[in-house]
């Protein structure tokens, strides 16, 4: 049988889009009509539907709990992310794992920010769309810890250590 993944906050299906050559059945859904429009076209291998990131999402999507979970830059951009951390905690079956990323926001990194004079652009509140929350490994940890996700490891990816671009980080739901 293969793994089946939901990708929570696909867009146009650039991350899972390619994981049905590799063997799993993905689901991926997203908020925005047009990336998803973009995923079935570029990517019809996979179930691409416009939906939001909330609790519920198995009974809208009409799907029983996923093997694998994966939410690829997301986090950053939603309004209620413990909505989020839940709906990703019950579209994983258990045993089952989530996979996200999100930029990384440790300390030496905003330090080193604030010293560039950076801090005020990357904060600029008038870049629509953009990124609403900003995280460090110990919220992360925490928000999926309050789900009731296990085991939360995490990964720096990108420049250097300490100034990570973004955090990968895995988590499993209990058995």
């Amino acid at each position: 049988t293969h793994p089946r993944l939901l990708d929570v906050g696909s867009g146009s299906g650039a991350f899972a889009g390619r994981l049905p050559a590799r063997g799993y059945r993905v689901t991926g859904f997203d908020p925005a009509v047009r990336g998803v429009e973009l995923a079935r076209e570029a990517f019809p291998d996979a179930r691409w539907e416009v939906g939001e990131a909330a609790p519920g999402i198995l009974a809208r999507l009409g799907e029983q709990p996923f093997d694998v979970v994966t939410s690829i830059e997301v986090v950053e951009h939603v309004y209620a992310p413990r909505e989020w951390a839940r709906c990703c905690f019950e579209a994983c079956r258990p045993g089952g794992v989530l996979v996200c990323s999100t930029p990384y926001h440790g300390y030496l990194k905003n330090l080193a920010m604030a010293l560039a004079g950076k801090w005020d652009r990357h904060l600029n509140p008038l870049w629509d769309g953009g990124h609403i929350k900003f995280f460090h490994r110990a919220q992360l940890e925490a928000l999926l810890a309050e789900v009731g996700f296990v085991g939360a490891t995490f990964r720096g990816a990108g420049r250097y250590p300490g100034l990570w671009k973004s955090m990968i980080v895995t988590a499993r739901r209990p058995n």
